[in-house]
């Protein structure tokens, strides 16, 4: 008999056992999707949560629900990947794209006023690596423009910044990834909160084809026997997507969110445990964590430095993984760079500190499930450091 996930040794096969045992009766009035939605949005402390399929679907249609659409345009990180300028770009709206800080790796609040113009709409900010933004300056920019926020969180599950304000909470609407890499998983899929009723309500009944039975609080499509049976009931409001979680990937994103504190305390870590040993480093520099900010880890990233020494990205990285440590992962090329946005002219915004960060980001992984998995990456990383003279 094959050995369960480490990951997955909650109660995700007994939900996923119900959900066969009643024979998929339970998404009839989304029985998973609403248990988990119900305790997403209490571990958050917001009214709303609704699940979704992807967490590039949840920003599509909070991005619409939002009013954007032709003409408008969407503040987006360049360094970040193509979906968070992809979901703008889905609107029809231009995504326009917004330098980084050099030490924290996150959207620049200065470089983010800079590009606001009279067509701007929202501002998707976006946790990279699990660091949290500088929501306090965001929010200054956002109201003294009059503009909406879009937190996508896909790499932060429950960061918080020195108000002690959790991630996805401080905007209008925040965006979450289940990917299967990400912090939390089932998979594939992805969830959003939201403060306002009337928004939500949108968002829902646009990710969940315009039913207009659809409530903020309730997925449920199913009204009673009489009504759907009778040949003049209207089921569809608007137009919507077909972005619904379907009940087998709430299961599991339920038994996963159950235990989310720990999984973060994993990820913290072994986070923390790389930054201890970089401390005073000549060859990586580790992404700055402000003041009073709770730093999720869904990666460790730092900035590789080692050049200057006559040590190129790649042998570090080649050294690293021959002492037993885990793949270093570059981080993705600008959303800009990449040939879907480069070779369509899509999107704008110049964003040179972001260029050069991006060639020399390293990203090292953060799942590991004990001190023994830990402890194999640390020993890699004294040792590449201790080879190349440090």
């Amino acid at each position: 008999m094959k050995k369960t996930n480490w990951r997955f040794k909650g109660n995700e096969r007994k939900y996923i056992d119900e959900v066969l045992a009643s024979g998929f009766k339970a998404g009839a009035d989304g029985a998973f999707t609403t248990r988990l939605e119900a305790l997403f949005a209490k571990k958050h402390k917001v009214s709303y949560a609704i699940a979704f399929n992807s967490g590039t679907t949840t920003m599509h249609a909070a991005l619409l629900a939002m009013g954007c659409g032709k003409g408008d345009e969407v503040l987006t990180p360049a360094l970040t990947p193509l979906m968070c300028g992809l979901a703008p770009y889905y609107t029809g709206a231009t995504p326009v794209f917004v330098d980084v800080d050099e030490e924290t790796f996150l959207m620049d609040p200065c470089d983010l006023e800079s590009k606001i113009t009279r067509r701007s709409k929202v501002i998707l900010v976006t946790h990279m690596y699990g660091g949290v933004c500088n929501m306090t300056e965001i929010m200054k920019i956002a109201r003294k423009y009059k503009l909406q926020v879009l937190e996508d969180c896909a790499q932060c599950h429950l960061g918080r910044d020195d108000k002690k304000r959790i991630t996805g909470t401080i905007g209008d609407v925040g965006s979450w990834s289940f990917e299967n890499s990400k912090q939390l998983t089932c998979g594939d899929g992805g969830i959003i909160t939201c403060k306002n009723k009337r928004l939500a309500t949108h968002i829902r009944k646009l990710g969940g084809l315009g039913f207009k039975n659809l409530t903020a609080k309730s997925g449920r499509v199913r009204t009673d026997r009489d009504k759907l049976q009778n040949p003049n009931w209207d089921r569809f409001e608007i137009i919507g997507f077909n972005y619904r979680m379907n009940q087998m990937a709430a299961a599991v994103a339920l038994a996963q969110t159950e235990r989310a504190e720990k999984f973060i305390s994993l990820r913290r870590k072994m986070g923390l445990a790389y930054t201890k040993t970089l401390r005073g480093s000549e060859f990586l520099i580790p992404q700055k964590v402000l003041s009073g900010y709770y730093h999720t880890y869904y990666t460790f990233s730092a900035k590789y430095i080692g050049e200057s020494r006559g040590v190129s990205w790649s042998d570090f990285r080649k050294k690293y993984i021959s002492y037993g440590g885990d793949g270093i992962y570059a981080a993705s090329k600008l959303q800009h760079q990449e040939p879907a946005f480069k070779n369509n002219k899509i999107g704008k915004g110049k964003t040179p500190t972001a260029i050069k960060l991006q060639k020399m980001l390293m990203n090292f992984t953060t799942n590991q499930s004990s001190k023994k998995e830990r402890d194999v990456q640390i020993n890699a990383l004294k040792k590449t450091l201790k080879y190349f003279g440090e």
